[in-house]
């Protein structure tokens, strides 16, 4: 994040317009707590709180210290910015026992950031529209509902037969925007929510494996089909993702023919290169699918722990999907003469989480733009369609 504090003006200006909404994302992207907020600007927790809830509004000595203390400029907190990062139902994290408050608001809050560039790139690019069915799954759903919900996906989105291809690139197609997280908030894993605005994946951008993150954005696109009102979570609502991500990318009619009943390495590595998953993913599905028995799945994973294939399985590993929406309508608006700045400032994110989320790879480090885009605005009344190849 920029750490230049403007003028005394705008920080006046701020604090005449102050949204305490955008305090609050600015605290949780910060990572911090409201008493570690209160420390910094040298405040009390209790005024952070009147300045986030509306009861209180700071003045611009407090403003440039928030922008001192946060990392965000001035105009990060005037109000007026659209309100598409609001929810529909909240964020679908895979364990809420395993990480703190402070990390998974620290992690939402960068999808929300993604979001509002979204938005902000979507008033001189076309993308594509929504187009994620959604299904009633009740808490004690059977497998075949939700089997016919990842069917019903396969069949609206024209992939009834075979290995589903790039499931990034599908996903975007199809509206959904897909970004890669911050390292530092890598514990949550991959992460998925709905929103006014369009459906979001946060990826993890540590889990560098092809195959677990394909399983991870089948999973995720469960979340957004079946669980648009589900409480997250738990552990039945991650277990429904999870047999909708198996039926997804590996439908039970096709499948199932092709499944060995015993450990087989040779026949699974093939099915593994053939369908884009794992071989623990394919064993898994024999014995849900009672092609292979409980004993003989078990022998087999015991195999692939003392083989440590549970980290990396043997065989070539593709690369990584990348998302590739928001990265190429970056690339085609400083084509058309729009300033990457420009777009981080109409989207009021800080320049180097903008980059972050528009990132075609996963990255730990968040630097400034580099200085080399055209400075020129676009042609009045522009708008570029883009779809993915």
């Amino acid at each position: 994040m920029s750490r230049r504090v403007g003028s005394d003006d705008r920080a006046g200006d701020a604090a005449r317009m102050f949204d305490g909404e955008r305090l609050t994302l600015a605290r949780h992207l910060a990572g911090l707590r409201k008493n570690g907020l209160a420390d910094a600007i040298g405040k009390t927790p209790t005024a952070v709180a009147a300045y986030e809830n509306g009861s209180k509004r700071p003045a611009a000595a407090t403003v440039a210290q928030l922008c001192l203390a946060l990392g965000v400029d001035p105009e990060f907190f005037v109000a007026g910015l659209p309100r598409y990062a609001s929810t529909q139902g909240a964020p679908h994290f895979r364990s809420l026992r395993s990480t703190t408050q402070v990390v998974r608001d620290q992690a939402y809050s960068l999808g929300q950031i993604a979001v509002s560039v979204a938005a902000a790139v979507e008033r001189h690019v076309e993308f594509p529209e929504v187009d994620v069915p959604h299904a009633v799954v009740d808490h004690d759903a059977a497998d075949e509902t939700i089997g016919d919900a990842a069917r019903a996906l396969r069949q609206s989105w024209g992939m009834d037969e075979g290995a589903l291809p790039h499931i990034v690139r599908l996903v975007e197609n199809h509206g959904v925007l897909v970004v890669f997280g911050a390292a530092q908030t890598s514990s949550v894993d991959a992460y998925s929510f709905n929103n006014a605005h369009r459906p979001v994946m946060v990826l993890n951008p540590l889990k560098d494996d092809y195959y677990r993150q394909r399983f991870d954005v089948a999973h995720e696109l469960g979340h957004l089909v079946m669980h648009s009102d589900s409480e997250p979570g738990g552990r039945v609502v991650e277990e429904q993702a999870h047999r909708f991500a198996a039926e997804l990318l590996m439908p039970e009619d096709q499948i199932r023919p092709m499944l060995p009943s015993r450990a087989d390495w040779r026949a699974l590595g093939h099915l593994k290169e053939a369908w884009g998953v794992s071989m623990q993913a394919l064993l898994y599905r024999a014995r849900q699918l009672g092609v292979m028995t409980d004993t003989t799945y078990r022998n087999a994973m015991t195999t692939v722990s003392a083989r440590g294939w549970r980290r990396r399985e043997p065989g070539p590993t593709p690369m990584l999907e990348q998302p590739s929406l928001l990265p190429k309508a970056i690339e085609l608006l400083i084509g058309e003469g729009l300033h990457s700045r420009a777009i981080a400032a109409e989207a009021r994110a800080p320049i180097g989480l903008f980059q972050l989320v528009t990132s075609r790879t996963p990255t730990s480090v968040t630097p400034d733009l580099p200085v080399d885009d055209v400075r020129t605005a676009p042609s009045s009344g522009s708008l570029l369609a883009l779809v993915n190849d």
